[in-house]
């Protein structure tokens, strides 16, 4: 090399980072459930552990399915898989909100003796199973399929039945609901909110303790999220009538995965012997309405949608190039969307959750510009899905990059590559392990 030049980058060492990608999940693994990082987030998520699920799979199938069991061990009556399912052993200051903020819970709440939330995830959940189930076929699988498919159908009974707001459209009440927690999609509707006494959160968030402030959402979001939940709590959870809460809203990521995993159901149906017809059906008139009523051509994404005001909610995010996971729909638009300056400019490293050219974009806050690999996982499933070679060979290329440049990190800075929020985070170890699965034997990263 000569003196003063710029090395080339070295090509990521493959075989290191799946013995990483499993020592991380074996780290955060809790001897039932995995953890997504063992001091921010000390209980078992809801969609955490739908990907998780998804890379444990090339590992242990048994462990795989045994993540999904244990998960919906705390299905509630009604059929709701909730959020977060909290560790008994873990004290409950160690995390805020903590499980004596959600009680009481309602008879309708979870098993007798196990305490959750009263939200819901992205549910992946289905999806996950088929991608175990397809990947280790046998009589074990067989059987794990027969014990999860009722479970998985019944939480999408909930959310077809219990959560419809407006002509099929299926609604959050919550924004930790989208999985997105802090959007910016989620700026006006929160701003009716009243924050109340937001000096309080700042003694109560035990987040902040674990990551830096500048990269979390605000003390006045933390404070509108706990008057959001207060509301639904002590109503005892109920979905008589969403629009009266202080927070109802369509998010297209939700609606998206929900129709996604609504195929995938189908395809278990017939794998159990159960006629796979109205999941087909369902999946089919949801795509329907996210492609007819969610698309904002101006922005050539999908938006979200406030369902008390019925108002669009005009902000090219992330969740708004999901629905790519479905047939039909906007692609050629997606496609421009994705691969031009607002999420793809020269540099930038995988999907961006956030227009990277709008004013308020913070390539280091949360869900406000940063990478994450679970949602540029989902849109490299679907690109590949379409056929769209090259464009899923960039992202599962970038993917395998961030990691190698800066760890198992929560989320990522998209252009510089600087890992962010926590570490030894384990959906983007599991999910880096379907990347380098899935990819073809013999081909070079590029870092």
């Amino acid at each position: 090399m000569t003196i003063g030049t710029t090395p080339e980058p070295r090509a990521p060492d493959i075989a290191d980072l799946r013995r990483k990608a499993a020592a991380t999940l074996l780290r955060n693994w809790r001897g039932s459930a995995t953890v997504p990082t063992s001091a921010l987030y000390p209980h078992q998520w809801s969609w955490d552990s739908a990907f998780i699920a998804i890379g444990q799979a090339h590992l242990s199938p048994r462990r795989a399915f045994a993540e999904l069991t244990a998960l919906h061990g705390a299905q509630w009556a009604d059929g709701r898989v909730p959020q977060i399912v909290f560790n008994p052993a873990v004290p409950e200051d160690a995390y805020f909100p903590g499980p004596a903020f959600w009680r009481p819970l309602p008879p309708h709440g979870p098993p007798a003796g196990v305490s959750t939330t009263g939200l819901v995830q992205p549910p992946v959940h289905a999806a996950a199973v088929l991608a175990i189930a397809e990947r280790h076929p046998g009589h074990a699988t067989d059987a794990a399929v027969r014990r999860l498919y009722p479970r998985l159908a019944r939480l999408h009974d909930y959310l077809f039945e219990r959560r419809r707001v407006a002509s099929g459209l299926v609604g959050i009440v919550h924004p930790w609901e989208s999985g997105l927690d802090n959007s910016p999609a989620w700026d006006e509707p929160l701003g009716a909110v009243d924050p109340g006494l937001a000096d309080d959160i700042t003694v109560l968030r035990r987040d902040l303790r674990h990551a830096d402030a500048g990269h979390r959402p605000t003390d006045d979001d933390y404070a509108r999220y706990m008057g959001i939940v207060a509301a639904y709590r002590d109503r005892g959870y109920a979905d008589d009538d969403l629009l009266s809460l202080p927070f109802c809203a369509v998010d297209p990521l939700f609606c998206a995965v929900l129709a996604w995993s609504e195929h995938a159901l189908a395809a278990l149906a017939r794998r159990v012997g159960v006629d796979p017809g109205r999941h087909t059906e369902r999946a089919r008139e949801l795509a329907h309405q996210v492609h007819t009523r969610l698309f904002d051509p101006a922005l050539g994404c999908y938006v979200a949608l406030d369902a008390r005001t019925g108002r669009r909610l005009a902000k090219r995010t992330v969740s708004g190039l999901v629905p790519l996971l479905l047939p039909g729909g906007h692609r050629s638009a997606l496609l421009a969307t994705l691969t031009g300056p607002a999420f793809a400019a020269p540099g930038v490293r995988g999907v961006p959750s956030y227009d990277l050219t709008a004013p308020d974009a913070d390539p280091r806050r949360y869900w406000r510009g940063p990478t994450w690999l679970n949602t540029t996982w989902l849109l490299w499933r679907a690109l590949l899905a379409h056929g769209e070679t090259r464009h899923a060979e960039r992202l599962a290329s970038d993917m395998v990059g961030l990691v190698s440049g800066a760890g198992f990190r929560e989320y990522f800075h998209p252009v510089t590559g600087e890992g962010l929020g926590s570490d030894h985070f384990s959906w983007t170890a599991a999910l880096l392990l379907d990347v380098l699965a899935r990819e073809p034997e013999g081909r070079r990263w590029e870092r």
